[in-house]
């Protein structure tokens, strides 16, 4: 390793062993997120061509006053790119092209743009999550901390990064008592912070009624265990133990990876953004308000934020809380009773879906009637005990627990629920 002192550089220590000796690369961590992970991807790179950063950036200066420029320092990165030996992984790579363009762009000597390229092609499928992995997480989760990150990530799909520097502040007020809470994250917080093409960025996303639930009962575990009330400039996310420090990125992460090998399964942070994204997907939000949710620049709006929007948006989101929703045996049970509903409505003919739905609304439309009242097609009387209730999906739950069936689904987010009871 190209250092002044005889120690190994590592990733913990790589910002204070390696990076504070050369002013040119803690004026460039100055404007990069990650700073551990790129300085010592950088720092890979100085040690495989033999540079320091300074005489890198020699070079680069030299070139620039050469016609034609010889692109020395292009060439190195190529044939770190190129490297065919089992030095580095084809990740590793990239991630170390990107750090070597980064140093040379905010030290304003800037590489060739078709310099260092590497493909990076995924070999491993996504990790497909599933309402039984996550309830494994979730029973594994040793203390009220746990048990409320994973249906946090999973509800609202917040970025790693966001997470470590989440405080209670970014709810929104008296979030208690409201059904699905909205937490509004500023650009800075967020990927690009707000600068360049990620000016006006901010991520509108909201908390399903069970990662409330899980939420309020870890402030309330934090507080007795602190023995002190929780502000809203607090960070969220802290450790267990005093002095209760907020968890950075990487603690975060190897927090995650804990619980999930405990649980004998696979789970990331980002597989919860990935879950979130699939849900939206499913109930067919807009893409400009699944930006909004997912924290991403939106196109074609010029005030994507304003209150009735963020309502407009909570009402959509409520559609996806069943998808959601993991913690319970009965929200499972919800899941595969709209599967198998859906299954159903897709064996019908378009005259028996038009019979089915006519059939929901009529029986529906009795709402306001006396429950025992015949109708007056009713010769037996035997469906007369019947009682319907057309219910938002996201409140679906709450009906099944209490024994009413599902009796029609709707095309617009809206379920026939049914009561036989007398």
């Amino acid at each position: 390793m190209v250092s002044t002192t005889n120690k190994s550089i590592t990733r913990k220590n790589v910002l204070e062993l390696w990076a504070s000796e050369y002013p040119e690369v803690t004026r460039w961590l100055t404007k990069v997120q990650k700073k551990e992970a790129s300085a010592y991807n950088f720092s890979r790179f100085c040690e495989y061509v033999g540079k320091t950063p300074s005489e890198l950036l020699a070079l680069k200066e030299k070139d620039m006053t050469t016609n034609p420029p010889q692109n020395v320092v292009e060439k190195l990165l190529d044939d770190f790119c190129g490297n065919l030996k089992a030095d580095f992984t084809n990740a590793e790579k990239f991630n170390t092209s990107i750090a070597v363009k980064s140093f040379f762009k905010w030290n304003y000597r800037d590489l060739a743009r078709a310099s260092g390229i590497v493909s990076l092609e995924k070999v491993k499928p996504y990790n497909a999550l599933t309402k039984e992995i996550l309830r494994k997480l979730y029973d594994r989760a040793r203390n009220p901390r746990d048990r409320a990150l994973i249906p946090f990530v999973t509800s609202t799909g917040i970025a790693k990064e966001t997470l470590s520097k989440l405080t209670w502040g970014h709810l929104e007020e008296g979030w208690e008592t409201k059904e699905l809470p909205c937490i509004q994250i500023a650009p800075d917080l967020l990927k690009g912070h707000g600068i360049g093409k990620y000016k006006g960025v901010r991520q509108i996303t909201f908390l399903t009624p069970e990662a409330k639930r899980a939420l309020i009962n870890y402030r309330e575990w934090l507080e007795q265990k602190s023995g002190r009330k929780i502000e809203s400039a607090q960070h969220m996310w802290l450790s267990i133990y005093e002095p209760f420090e907020s968890l950075d990125y990487q603690v975060l992460g190897i927090t995650v990876n804990r619980l999930a090998k405990e649980a004998g399964v696979k789970f990331s942070l980002h597989d919860g953004r990935r879950w979130v994204n699939t849900a939206l997907e499913q109930i067919g939000i807009s893409t400009n308000w699944a930006r909004k949710i997912r924290g991403r620049k939106v196109k074609g709006e010029e005030a994507p934020y304003s209150q009735p929007q963020i309502e407009q948006l909570r009402n959509k989101f409520s559609e996806a809380v069943p998808l959601l929703e993991f913690t319970s045996e009965t929200s499972i049970a919800v899941e595969d009773r709209l599967k198998s509903l859906e299954a159903f409505k897709a064996s019908l003919t378009p005259e028996q879906k038009e019979q089915a739905r006519k059939a929901g609304v009529m029986r529906f439309q009795r709402k306001g009637k006396h429950e025992h009242e015949p109708e007056k097609e009713c010769k037996d009387g035997k469906h007369c005990g019947e009682n319907f209730k057309q219910v938002q999906e996201s409140d679906l739950l709450d009906y099944l627990k209490e024994g009413w069936e599902i009796a029609y689904k709707l095309s617009d987010g809206q379920v026939i629920v049914k009561s036989g009871s007398s």
